[in-house]
This record gives C-alpha cells, sequence and structure tokens, in this order.
C-alpha cells in the first residue's frame, strides 16, 4: 500500500529543528496539546493523525506497520524535513521504532511512550471484531478509562468526554485496522539495532500496556533511558504534563540550550 497524506499541524518557529509527535490508537494529534505549547517554543511541531483516525484518510485495510511508516515519512518529506525528533505513544511509539529501524537517516532523537515491542495479540484482535461489528462509539467508554487513572478521570470529566469523542470519531474500519497492526508488531529483535539516543516513558498505572512492557524496551535500546510517571495510565502525557514534556525537553535538546 503507498502512503496516505495524514492530516498535520504545524507550530512554532519555521527554521526550528522539528519534532514529530505520534498518537495513540484511538486517539488523535489533539492528545498532544499539552505538550505543543512548550514545545513550540524552541521546535517546528508537527503533530498528525494516523491513518484511520482523527482528520487523515482511512484507506481499505489490512494495513502493515510499515504502511504507517510510510505515512510518516511522506510527512516528513511533506513539511520538508530531512530529520526530526519523533516522539510516539503506543500505536505511534510502534511506528517510530519502526522508523528507527527502516529509515535511521530521518530520525534524531526518538521518545517512546507507553508502547510496546510486543504487545499481547488477542485483545487487539478482539477490539478490531468488535468494532467491525458494533463501530468505535461502544467500545469507548472502556478504552478512555485505560488511558487515565480513576482518580484523575473523577476530577476531569471534561477530558474523558473529550477522549471518548476521539474514540467514538475514528473511522470504524481504520481502527480495526489500526488495531490488527499493534497484534502483528514483534519488534524485539529489531531493538538492539535502534542508534538513536532513546527516552522511554512509563505510566505506573498503564493498564493497556504496563511498565514491563517498557523495561524490554528500554533494556533492548542500547542506552536507553527509562522514566516512569506516577500516578499515569496510557496516555501518561495527559496526567503528569509536566513531567513529560520536561522530559521531551530534555531528551531533545540534552544540552539544554535554547534557540
Amino acid at each position: 500500500m503507498s502512503a496516505v497524506a495524514v492530516s498535520y499541524t504545524v507550530a512554532g518557529p519555521g527554521d526550528a529543528p522539528v519534532v514529530v509527535l505520534s498518537n495513540s490508537l484511538g486517539a488523535t494529534r489533539g492528545m498532544w496539546d499539552p505538550q505543543v505549547p512548550a514545545l513550540a517554543e524552541r521546535y517546528r511541531v508537527v503533530t498528525y493523525d494516523s491513518r484511520g483516525h482523527g482528520e487523515s484518510p482511512a484507506p481499505a485495510g489490512p494495513y502493515t506497520l510499515d504502511d504507517l511508516v510510510d505515512d510518516l515519512v511522506a510527512l516528513l518529506d511533506e513539511v520538508g524535513a530531512e530529520r526530526a525528533h519523533i516522539a510516539g505513544l503506543s500505536l505511534g511509539g510502534m511506528t517510530a521504532m519502526r522508523l528507527a529501524v527502516r529509515d535511521p537517516q530521518r530520525l534524531d532523537r526518538l521518545a517512546l511512550l507507553c508502547t510496546s515491542a510486543k504487545p499481547d495479540p488477542q485483545p487487539f484482535l478482539d477490539r478490531a471484531a468488535a468494532v467491525r461489528s458494533g463501530g468505535t462509539a461502544p467500545l469507548a467508554p472502556a478504552v478512555a478509562a485505560r488511558w487515565l487513572t480513576p482518580g484523575y478521570a473523577a476530577e476531569h470529566p471534561e477530558l474523558v468526554a473529550r477522549l471518548e469523542a476521539m474514540i467514538a470519531g475514528a473511522d470504524d474500519e481504520g481502527y480495526a485496522a489500526c488495531a490488527e497492526v499493534v497484534a502483528t508488531v514483534d519488534l524485539r529483535e529489531d531493538l538492539g539495532r535502534i542508534a538513536a539516543p532513546t527516552l522511554v516513558v512509563s505510566g505506573q498505572e498503564d493498564l493497556a500496556l504496563p511498565p514491563a512492557h517498557q523495561q524490554v524496551i528500554a533494556d533492548g535500546i542500547p542506552d536507553a533511558e527509562l522514566l516512569t510517571v506516577s500516578p499515569g495510565a496510557h496516555l501518561a502525557n495527559l496526567e503528569q504534563t509536566l513531567q513529560v514534556t520536561g522530559a521531551l525537553l530534555g531528551h531533545f535538546d540534552p544540552a539544554g540550550g535554547t534557540r
């Protein structure tokens, strides 16, 4: 399958180094809204909706992880970035890991949040089947419940409603095809080939992809740094905005300088 032209947004100075943020399964680029303002002070920040999500096309499946990487490479070409720092969460992290192995020349520094090199396939196959039979909306409350810790969700009902709307708004077939991509991922043998400086972030209370998954990644990628935040569930960047944003800034600019 050829790359699709994904929908994206750019913030920050046009001449700054590029940071690309890649979304979780079921989310849109809006999941990165808390990170964008601080990153955009120093970087040209590109957020996008993975195929089948948000405003991006949902071509007929099946998809492969390399299809999602092709979309990301085409996006880099579209915004004129020969190289970029890339942060991906969950599905976005899987896409970023594959890019780091397949097209390392396009990547400067890598951040992998709440993701896995080898997820348990059955829950994602079950979810794909459920979405094909009943759509994304019935699954939205259960999926969103894993994105925030219960306490944080109770304090932020407006955020919960927004997240549920993201999930319900995904194209049914696009979501199902992306869930099947997650079910097929096995990047364990590739981890040792990732040369980009890598930050791995875990949410201590992440029930979707618990910290053991990120430990495997951190152990497998040479010299990777592992950060665990708590309380934090699957979208740990939302609950621990300051800590995660600060970690990304520190990782992408290890010298700590400003433009």
